[in-house]
């Protein structure tokens, strides 16, 4: 899998024009090269097809990493959650290390998924969330508290409530919203659970995460 030839791909079908509203959107955080989501999902179709079903190519998503436009990160992380089966507890100290470069919640939102995997498949390693639920980076503390936001009526409900309470009386805005999607989520399967848990929390929980794990939530 070869970031050059790819490159020439995206190149091709890139949007000089589209660049500028891009930029803005990510804060002019990252450089793009103007491909908009629809033509990238279409080129790395194409691109994975005669890849996919090979060992995880960890050179080739590094490489995406190093690349400056952020559309590389983007096929990255598409790769490896069409991957994401094949993704062992040790293969975390790489995920780790994506999460931890480059992070903003474009990356952190996705990245929270494939490594829920993990963790769904390989109950043992449960642990590495409650770690990183207490770890100083806040993207770290994210991705623990909504690995989970997938799973309805399988959500581990003990774990959801010690990662979030692990993260109470935060002004960190990224945590707080995490906290809220996540309680906002489980809500669809299990209004109860989490009405029980905004109430008992209430004094500690943010206006925001009330307000978003709210939502759908009986009045």
């Amino acid at each position: 899998m070869d970031t050059k030839i790819l490159l020439k791909l995206l190149e091709n079908q890139a949007d000089p024009a589209k660049v500028s509203a891009m930029e803005a959107y990510m804060k002019n955080k990252f450089s793009f090269l103007g491909v908009q989501k629809p033509i990238l999902k279409k080129i790395e179709r194409e691109f994975f097809k005669p890849f996919i079903k090979d060992p995880i190519d960890w050179t080739f998503v590094e490489e995406c990493w190093q690349q400056p436009y952020r559309e590389f990160q983007y096929i990255a992380m598409d790769y490896l959650d069409k991957k994401k089966k094949e993704l062992r507890p040790e293969d975390f100290p790489k995920l780790k290390e994506l999460a931890q470069t480059k992070s903003w919640w474009d990356s952190i939102d996705q990245l929270d998924r494939i490594i829920g995997e993990i963790t769904f498949t390989y109950p043992e390693t449960k642990q590495v969330m409650l770690d990183w639920s207490r770890d100083q980076d806040f993207w770290l503390r994210r991705i623990a508290i909504d690995h989970q936001l997938m799973r309805k009526e399988k959500t581990d409900t003990d774990l959801l409530e010690k990662v979030i309470l692990n993260n109470l009386g935060q002004s960190e805005f990224f945590i707080n919203k995490a906290i809220g999607w996540s309680l906002r989520n489980y809500s669809k399967v299990n209004p109860d659970w989490v009405g029980a848990f905004i109430d008992r929390y209430r004094d500690q929980l943010s206006p925001l995460s009330i307000r978003e794990g709210s939502k759908y939530l009986p009045s």
